[in-house]
């Protein structure tokens, strides 16, 4: 079906490259998909990497340190922890002063003494790694790792006080948000008419096809709600969007016109492995209802009720999700173990694929660091 190329495509997951190569390519595929989910993982690579590293020809686990430091994107809150376009930051600006408000459910019983301790070390210091601040606790308990000193930490950040210049693994940098922020960022607060834009805009630019729940996920208020029909309303009589006249995809909508929805040829056709937190799966019922693939992550799964294996990548192959392959990346061996590999029932795939397979399992290996194989 031509939408499932379409919705592909606009992913940059097409049979054509869509972003350029190297710290280019990182930025524009950052600003087109419109977030990149950051994951704590690495059973292969993190998953902010090996989303990008699917998509951006030559990417480096550098890119997006010296992208942040540069002020071109920043790590905040998506509908999870993500790197986000800086042009986009006013759209975080809600989250935060609700954060500062006190209207969160969440850091209800934050130390403001250790709020305003770090902050004022920031201030003074310059930029701090949680590792110093872990240090200056020394001799006074261990308050920080899962105490109050985190959980001020945390509030700092989710408020908008403090900003992750870079990380290194699961150490951050941080700053004030005017030794981050570019002088020409908009830091006014978007009405609702413009966070429904905001989101409206991502969606048909990186999914292409859409649904009205994908649109609001994790999004509150009635005001929203209704300003995003309205606007969803619009768009279709503007003829930017149109309802998929398919049973099988009930209120779903597709972009018309770009971009192109290319079908994948033999000639150019190549097998991805991509990570569970990839923009193209996340949406765990969207998949299942656009491309008929069940998936679940097992890793959170206890290991007698798995199925399939701890951490199975989705297998993409000319348009279609063909199955699931269990990996793990030794790197002190400098091997990936490749467990399980699950085909899709009743779906029989030919030599080309095996070929492509193999190349797929040998170009992950080398992303993560390993030069075998088992």
């Amino acid at each position: 079906m031509r939408w499932r190329y379409l919705a592909l495509a606009s992913q940059g997951l097409g049979s054509r490259k869509r972003f350029s190569k190297g710290l280019a390519g990182t930025l524009a595929a950052v600003e087109h998909l419109g977030y990149v989910q950051i994951d704590t993982l690495s059973v292969v690579e993190r998953a902010h990497h090996h989303v990008l590293w699917s998509r951006v020809p030559g990417y480096s686990l550098q890119d997006l340190n010296q992208l942040t430091s540069a002020g071109k994107i920043f790590e905040y809150w998506f509908h999870a922890a993500a790197y986000l376009p800086m042009r986009d930051y006013r759209y975080a600006l809600p989250r935060m002063l609700s954060f500062r408000r006190g209207e969160s459910p969440y850091f209800k019983s934050v130390d403001k003494e250790l709020m305003a301790e770090i902050l004022a070390r920031v201030r003074g210091e310059g930029a701090l790694k949680t590792r110093d601040l872990k240090e200056s606790t020394k001799g006074k308990g261990v308050w920080w790792d899962h105490g109050p000193g985190r959980r001020a930490l945390d509030k700092l950040f989710m408020q908008g006080d403090l900003m992750i210049r870079e990380r290194n693994g699961m150490e951050k940098l941080y700053v004030l948000p005017e030794q981050l922020l570019p002088p020409s960022v908009n830091q006014q607060e978007p009405t609702v008419e413009e966070m429904a834009a905001y989101l409206l805009d991502s969606a048909m630019r990186a999914h292409g096809v859409f649904t009205l729940g994908q649109l609001l996920h994790l999004r509150t208020g009635k005001p929203l709600r209704n300003a995003m029909r309205e606007l969803l309303r619009a768009r279709l009589e503007q003829g930017a969007v149109h309802k998929l006249d398919d049973p099988a995809q009930p209120d779903t909508y597709a972009v018309v016109g770009e971009p192109r929805a290319d079908r994948h040829s033999p000639a150019d056709a190549e097998v991805r492995l991509l990570s569970p937190f990839d923009n193209a799966v996340i949406h765990r019922e969207r998949l299942m209802q656009m491309f008929n693939f069940e998936y679940r992550l097992e890793s959170y799964v206890p290991a007698t009720q798995r199925k399939y294996g701890y951490f199975c990548l989705p297998i993409l192959w000319q348009g279609a999700f063909v199955g699931r392959i269990d990996c793990k990346a030794d790197r002190a061996a400098a091997r990936l173990h490749v467990h399980n590999l699950h085909l899709e029932q009743g779906w029989v795939p030919d030599a080309l694929f095996h070929l492509r397979l193999q190349d797929a399992i040998s170009e992950l290996a080398r992303f993560c660091g390993c030069i075998d194989v088992q």
